[in-house]
């Protein structure tokens, strides 16, 4: 099992002081957080992208990864998303085969729509094709890293002709490939079709929603021959905050909680943590409520854990982060050793039903 967290890079005023960090102190604050990660012996450190205020810092996930991958040594680095839809798959081959190289292989990546409407205008899209769109152009990607001289033609871009996309992946393994989703079972039966991972982002939904989408997910990677429906490679996201205490945990967390761009302005503390996986209280409690997680997912891969949003000033986040250093330790007790790990696979599995 591999244990990480992940960050939305949301510029947001602190509701306790008032003070809103620059685009500048954020994104510098996002570095600090993913080394930080890697000083309390987490797996993994993953950023979303976004192209919208308020959320500034992850913009341009390759440079982050790239800067935090010079300043670290063994944490992996990944997406939390990687926007198949609005990017153009050739500069995502690209990208982020210069990424893996510069990480020294220690990078993986998520794709996703994002849930950002109008970033499709902005980079010449429309929103009405985002499935399809998310279809065509990853199986564009997957073809660019793995042949040379690739002919494609497609609905959403211009064809190529004899393309090498460059760099080529290192040692000639493309990197893992996780297909995030919140709501969408053709997304689960696109990771399925190429045995890829499926993350499911966990935060928003109720756990009998995310429970139906792993088990769609499961059962058409067994479908498709890639192993056992058990052997599919499941991750999950989650959001914590962490007192001592639980009510000083609900305390300190309300305020921010009640403004925060994702979810703020909505049902309260007490029932969104009832809906959804969102965990405020004690360390142990946090280790209890992700324990809980298997009795619906199954055993899977990959914890993400997001601590940074809505505001949190820096300070904040870092004593979260070693109060989560204590949690994954204990959690990592409880680990079988059975759990699925990601694998590479070099081309989707020869008559696959599509």
């Amino acid at each position: 099992m591999e244990y990480g967290i992940f960050t939305v890079g949301d510029v947001t005023t602190d509701p306790t002081t008032g003070i809103t960090p620059t685009e500048h102190d954020r994104i510098k604050a996002t570095v600090a957080i993913a080394k930080k990660a890697e000083e309390i012996g987490l797996d993994v450190f993953a950023t979303g992208e976004h192209h919208n205020p308020p959320f500034g810092a992850p913009a341009n996930p390759p440079v982050l990864l790239a800067n935090i991958a010079a300043q670290t040594e063994r944490i992996k680095l990944s997406t939390s998303t990687t926007l198949i839809t609005t990017n153009d798959p050739v500069r995502i081959a690209e990208d982020y085969a210069y990424l893996q190289h510069l990480a020294d292989g220690r990078m993986d990546l998520m794709l996703g729509r994002g849930n950002t409407g109008p970033v499709y205008p902005w980079f010449g899209k429309d929103i009405r094709e985002g499935l399809p769109l998310a279809v065509e152009n990853y199986a564009l990607l997957h073809q660019l890293w793995r042949e040379e001289n690739v002919d494609w033609q497609g609905k959403f871009r211009t064809p190529l002709q004899g393309f090498t996309s460059t760099p080529r992946p290192l040692d000639g393994t493309p990197p893992f490939v996780w297909h995030g989703s919140i709501r969408s079972p053709e997304i689960a039966e696109q990771a399925a079709y190429y045995g890829d991972g499926f993350f499911s982002n966990h935060i928003f939904w109720p756990a009998s929603h995310t429970a139906r989408m792993i088990a769609l997910y499961r059962a058409r990677f067994e479908h498709y021959g890639h192993g056992k429906a058990e052997d599919a490679i499941v991750g999950l996201g989650g959001q914590v905050y962490m007192a001592r205490n639980s009510q000083d945990a609900v305390r300190e967390f309300r305020p921010y909680f009640d403004v925060a761009p994702v979810y703020g302005h909505g049902p309260s503390l007490e029932d969104f943590m009832e809906q959804t996986p969102l965990t405020v209280g004690s360390p142990e409690q946090v280790v209890e409520r992700t324990l809980s997680f298997r009795e619906y997912a199954g055993n899977y891969s990959r914890q993400l854990f997001l601590v940074d949003h809505a505001g949190l000033p820096l300070d904040k986040v870092l004593g979260q982060l070693d109060l989560l250093g204590e949690v994954v330790a204990e959690l990592r007790k409880h680990d079988t050793g059975t759990e699925p790990k990601p694998v590479v696979r070099k081309a989707v599995l020869e008559g696959a039903e599509s």
